[in-house]
């Protein structure tokens, strides 16, 4: 019998990853980054179907096979709709990407029960139950999870108190994740700096340079290769790794 876990070097070749919010920006280049290494990939969307039968197209262009699956990840049973479609498709899982977030400005004032949820839901409420629905999977190939955390969970944003408090969140929760699924899945995080794309407004960019002392911001290919680095390294578990080119210093 072959061992699931199995695999050629460093490639990828014959696992399949999942990545939250993959159609667009920061998840398409995560789910680009790991078809090029061999991986198959379900890009999950919640609204961007065409953007995200662009990214399927694009994975499949690079010799890997792909899917796009919609979900509503503020439904748990669209969540466990999502992983049971994954199953179906690809026959197995190895990698959970939990990227899909938003980012809404709130303030001690400004911040409503809305606000809130939106933003505790998304951004820590789903990517508990994405890890809960793809558990069993994952501990079949000895998988592994990276969760998205950023820098507003460690330093605290006064003008973003929701998204600040959800990723702090979502530190904690890769910590009880790494404990709970362990020793078969491995669950860490990555807590980016700004990470700035084609388009972007430039004031971002400029802001985040008076404050790092790499003096740049970060680019796709920084958060893509601590992706791959996270997948390889079998003996890290529990940990946030901070990609900022200094900032948090």
């Amino acid at each position: 019998m072959t061992d699931p876990t199995a695999q050629k070097g460093d490639s990828l070749d014959g696992r399949v990853a999942l990545v939250t919010g993959a159609a667009k920006r920061l998840g398409r280049a995560i789910g680009l980054r790991l078809a090029e290494d061999g991986a198959d990939v379900v890009i999950h969307y919640r609204s961007s179907e065409r953007e995200a039968q662009d990214a399927v197209r694009e994975i499949e262009r690079r010799g890997r096979r792909a899917v796009a699956i919609a979900a509503d990840l503020g439904s748990v049973a669209e969540i466990k709709h999502l992983f049971d479609e994954a199953a179906k498709h690809f026959g197995r899982l190895d990698i959970l990407v939990n990227n899909a977030a938003n980012f809404l400005p709130a303030s001690m004032v400004s911040t409503t029960d809305e606000i809130w949820d939106a933003v505790l839901d998304t951004n820590l409420r789903a990517p508990f139950f994405c890890a809960q629905a793809a558990a069993p999977l994952l501990k079949r190939t000895q998988g592994v999870i990276i969760n998205f955390a950023d820098t507003g969970g460690l330093l605290g944003w006064t003008g973003y108190i929701p998204h600040s408090v959800s990723k702090a969140g979502v530190v904690m929760l890769t910590k009880v994740l790494a404990k709970a699924l362990a020793p078969e899945v491995r669950v860490n995080a990555i807590a980016p700096g700004t990470i700035t794309m084609e388009g972007d407004p430039p004031e971002w960019e400029g802001d985040f340079i008076k404050r790092a002392p790499l003096r740049r911001s970060g680019k796709p290919a920084d958060i893509a290769d601590t992706v791959l680095f996270l997948v390889h390294s079998k003996f890290i578990t529990g940990q946030v790794l901070v990609v900022d080119g200094g900032r948090t210093l």
